[in-house]
């Protein structure tokens, strides 16, 4: 047995049987056995669907090989287990770049298909899935298909965002997004409260590509919502005679959390320490600037095993999407509830546009959505976090599967509504400690082997 392998959030821990790597494209899956088969990249999903309590881990660390790239039309062709982080070393030097991105580049091309990841410009863009073009699926029953809008879209539909449960990708085509330079320009703005965030993101998302916003999730009464708005464009242009250099390409400061810190380190009085400082210091720098991309995009990225902060226990995000017709009401509750009962160490906000995903289970809807990092202190977390789900339903909006670890079948079932279409397409040989939390024991015996 094994325990190697954990989510981000390092909760819940887990053992797998084995992990089994796939290091060549023409390589057989393993028999399951008594247990279950998941792919796994890097183990950036914050909760448990990439975790097989009692399975296999397929690891596609070394299906890691770039095989073709059109610096013309900026099409890749490269296995699923290349991370984001080597697309950017190949495409930036030559004029591309990813067109949609997450908050970290460390995750493979196959992670983000299966969580249909998504970024600062989804009011523009749309999800990582959109710029898919196609992509091979291995069976666990040896059938390979090459999946994409014009072959086998129900499999190509299904796959993006299915969280790694219909079969094993191998390679992707992805089309990339063309860029003058590694720069944007950015501007820094200061928010009020949650009203403010509503007219400045108003404001700011015709004219503005990237946006997002940091809050204080201590901030109450009129204060509620506090933060900083950032938003920002590609640089034009005019800068295109500035060198790429390799020293643009950084994965960060080398900074690296060495140990787990202890339990009590994240409360009141240190959270509280941390937001006024981080929000003093931005207003500071609040002005228009020319900035790396690096760390624009991928700001968590410069500490590495930054996850140690929350201690051995772990954390527990909830990021959850709400309408826009019930989002100010729904957000309002959520963060006077955690401002109330638990600090979050980390509060993003930002917008979902209405670009629809090709994918059945894809998150993302149009609407606001807001991710809350908690400390994993037991009951205490995972009562709050419960009633922010029943805000989160009651408001019409969903969860992120990526980031759960805790919702109820009921409610995932309820957030997407697609479910029914998609069971008939999982693997019969696939499966995660998500995927069984989420189905009933019957509903996962009555599932449709294969369409």
């Amino acid at each position: 047995m094994t325990n190697g392998h954990q989510s981000w959030g390092r909760y819940p821990l887990a053992t797998q049987q084995a992990a089994h790597p796939i290091v060549w494209q023409t390589d057989r899956l393993p028999e399951a056995g008594d247990g279950t088969l998941l792919p796994y990249g890097m183990g950036r999903s914050y909760g448990d669907s990439c975790l097989n309590e009692g399975g296999t881990l397929l690891t596609t660390a070394a299906l890691d090989r770039l095989l073709d790239f059109d610096a013309a039309t900026g099409v890749v062709r490269c296995e699923a287990g290349v991370t984001l982080e080597t697309l950017l070393r190949l495409a930036v030097p030559r004029g591309w770049f990813l067109p949609v991105t997450p908050g970290t580049k460390f995750v493979t091309v196959g992670g983000a298909i299966a969580n249909d990841v998504h970024g600062k410009n989804h009011h523009r863009a749309g999800t990582f899935g959109r710029y898919v073009k196609r992509f091979e699926l291995l069976r666990s029953d040896g059938s390979r298909r090459v999946c994409s809008p014009e072959e086998n879209r129900d499999w190509y539909e299904a796959t993006i965002a299915g969280l790694g449960l219909t079969g094993l990708i191998l390679w992707a085509e992805v089309q990339l997004r063309p860029i003058h330079n590694p720069f944007v320009l950015t501007e820094t703005v200061p928010l009020e409260n949650l009203d403010a965030f509503f007219e400045v993101s108003r404001e700011s998302e015709p004219d503005y590509e990237f946006t997002v916003a940091w809050l204080d999730g201590l901030a109450k009464g009129r204060r509620l919502g506090r933060g900083l708005y950032y938003r920002g464009n590609f640089a034009p242009p005019q800068l295109e005679g500035l060198p790429l250099k390799k020293s643009h390409l950084n994965s960060g400061s080398g900074l690296v959390v060495p140990i787990d810190f202890p339990g009590f380190s994240l409360n009141w009085l240190s959270v509280a320490a941390f937001n006024w400082l981080y929000y003093r210091v931005n207003l500071i720098n609040r002005g228009p600037k020319l900035q790396h991309y690096d760390p624009f995009f991928y700001p968590l990225d410069a500490v590495h095993r930054w996850n140690r902060i929350y201690g051995r226990r772990g954390f527990l995000q909830f990021q959850c999407v709400v309408p826009h017709a019930t989002a100010r009401d729904a957000l309002r509750e959520i963060l006077e509830r955690s401002a109330r009962e638990v600090p979050s160490f980390l509060n993003v906000l930002k917008t979902f546009g209405s670009v629809a995903s090709p994918g059945w289970l894809s998150f993302p809807r149009p609407g606001v959505t807001l991710a809350l990092d908690f400390a994993n202190r037991g009951e205490r977390t995972w009562k709050l976090v419960a009633e922010l789900d029943h805000v989160t339903r009651q408001a019409g909006g969903a969860v992120y599967p990526a980031k759960d670890a805790r919702m109820s079948a009921e409610n995932f079932a309820a957030y997407f509504p697609q479910l029914e279409r998609f069971k008939p397409y999982v693997d019969p040989a696939f499966s995660s400690s998500f995927w069984r939390r989420v189905l009933d024991s019957s509903q996962a015996q009555a599932m449709v082997r294969s369409p």
